[in-house]
């Protein structure tokens, strides 16, 4: 990777962890920062989270992550007039899923915004799945285990 390349996802990764830590910070966790997250984003977006209530300061940290990288890479590469992002918990995991109606596309195998995407959530035994025929749409879906007796409710 080119110094200046690495240097931008550098960059975009503190920032994305500075605006997570202020986000998360709220007592509604993902159900608040999401919203936010999305009304920051060049693509309209469009969100729902479902009874999650707070997490694990991990698990909520890593599913902002992904919701942001994604959101990014709708307003970088798809050509996406909308985006949806679409939250769930069912007591055993987490499932974030971000889906655009862009151009598809996305190859988890070249670049690097999918692959450390797929490193942060497989270190929590949790699975990253990208679905992006040519011509769209992109899906991707994030599985996270919840880490029971450490959440903030």
């Amino acid at each position: 990777m080119k110094a200046g390349k690495l240097r931008d996802n550098l960059i975009a990764q503190a920032e994305a962890a500075r605006l997570s830590k202020a986000d998360l910070a709220g007592p509604e966790g993902l159900e608040a920062a999401l919203p936010a997250l999305a009304a920051r984003s060049a693509v309209p977006v469009s969100v729902e989270v479902h009874d999650v209530g707070r997490l694990d300061p991990t698990t909520e940290a890593i599913a902002y992550f992904v919701v942001s990288e994604a959101l990014t890479n709708v307003a970088k590469h798809s050509g996406a007039q909308h985006a949806e992002v679409v939250v769930t918990a069912d007591g055993e995991q987490l499932t974030a899923t971000v889906t655009d109606d862009g151009v598809g596309g996305a190859d988890p195998a070249s670049g690097t915004g999918l692959t450390g995407l797929r490193q942060r959530v497989t270190a929590v035994d949790g699975t990253l799945d990208v679905t992006s025929p040519e011509g769209g749409p992109t899906a991707l879906t994030a599985t996270l285990p919840l880490r029971t007796g450490r959440s903030l409710r």
